[in-house]
């Protein structure tokens, strides 16, 4: 009974591991490498949970299936680690591979290497005797501590990745990690349950909408929030939104007929990092327009303090691109029954009072 409530669950998670291959396959919303380490994720999951299956059904079976029972548990307890692995190649947006990856990526190799040997010396995580049984090994804690580690830098590097999305989401990246130990914890505790590999595809999966929901929410130039986050966002304001902020690029349309767009494309993406590192952390940044930015600021306090950070970043950035431009700055605080878009006027008012002192004092 026991062994088909495992089939069941089984033949259950290979469907949805096979229906979000092919939905990642039809998806045009994410980038190749995105698409890529979801993918390989998928299919490594999928491997794994069939490996599984099969040290079921040969267990105690017949002894010239031993080699069957050796085989399937040696992958099994191998490939497990590289699972937050791939998830963590999926996560990176950059193109290079990053130095922590890469170490991730060796221990796993010396790990495998480490089973490949420890099979032909008695078994250091699991053994399978003569009589075709299989039984957990003193070295069992290595493949715990391989795993949960895993798991460690999984979320350590979601935490990363949250931060770039401004934070948004940041409670939902612990759950998942509590969910995924957990699972695993009972299965060590219960071995017969058989619940690890349903667990980490509900969670590979969870990890595919809380990416694609937040990678749709980006400016893909600048890494801000997009002009249709914003409108999103403004269309159902919260308690905590109390001031907008709006900054316009002074003379930025000189910058690209003079530079080129690539140059002006470089300035873009400057800014939108000085702007993620002042403000960020009091409120969400966007990206309305060509060369328009704004923020819905939380803490009015803080307005003061993020502006001069921001001002200070920008100078600092100016000595390594020196045709970075100045911006514009204007501020309106949100009021009670009144509608964004009057709000926006009144910051874009005082905008454009800056940006003629600025035009003003360069004449000078």
């Amino acid at each position: 009974m026991t062994d088909l409530y495992f089939f069941i669950l089984t033949a259950i998670n290979l469907f949805v591991l096979l229906f979000m291959c092919v939905l990642i396959h039809l998806s045009e919303n994410l980038k190749p490498r995105q698409a890529r380490g979801f993918q390989i994720t998928f299919i490594l999951i999928g491997c794994i949970s069939i490996l599984e299956m099969i040290s079921v059904l040969v267990n105690d079976g017949p002894v010239w299936l031993r080699w069957l029972n050796i085989l399937s548990n040696y992958l099994g307890f191998g490939l497990t680690p590289a699972v937050p692995v791939c998830l963590i190649y999926t996560l990176q947006s950059s193109d290079r591979i990053s130095a922590g990856l890469k170490v991730a990526a060796v221990m796993e190799i010396l790990y495998f290497l480490l089973l490949t040997v420890s099979i032909f010396t008695g078994g250091l995580v699991f053994a399978v005797d003569e009589a075709n049984h299989y039984s957990r090994q003193n070295g069992f804690q290595i493949y715990m501590v391989m795993y949960y580690a895993g798991i460690a830098y999984l979320m350590f590097c979601s935490l990363e990745m949250a931060r770039n999305f401004q934070n948004r989401g940041r409670e939902l990246i612990y759950g998942l990690a509590g969910f995924l130990a957990a699972g695993t914890l009972v299965q060590i505790l219960i071995p017969e349950i058989h619940i690890t590999w349903l667990c980490v595809t509900l969670i590979a999966v969870l990890y595919f909408l809380y990416c694609n929901e937040m990678w749709n929410q980006l400016d893909g130039l600048t890494g801000l929030l997009s002009q249709k986050s914003y409108i999103n966002r403004t269309l159902n304001l919260r308690p905590e939104d109390r001031m907008l902020i709006v900054l316009d690029l002074d003379d930025f349309k000189y910058v690209n007929d003079t530079y080129g767009h690539l140059a002006g494309d470089r300035c873009l993406k400057e800014i939108a990092r000085c702007l993620k590192q002042a403000y960020s952390s009091y409120g969400n940044c966007y990206r309305i327009g060509g060369d328009e930015f704004c923020v819905l600021l939380q803490e009015l306090e803080k307005e003061e303090l993020c502006k001069e950070k921001l001002l200070w970043l920008m100078e600092k950035r100016r000595k390594v691109v020196s045709i970075l431009p100045f911006v514009s700055y204007g501020s309106a605080e949100l009021m009670e029954n009144e509608c964004i878009r009057d709000t926006k006027i009144r910051a874009d008012q005082k905008m454009y009072e800056d940006k003629k002192e600025h035009k003003e004092r360069k004449c000078r």
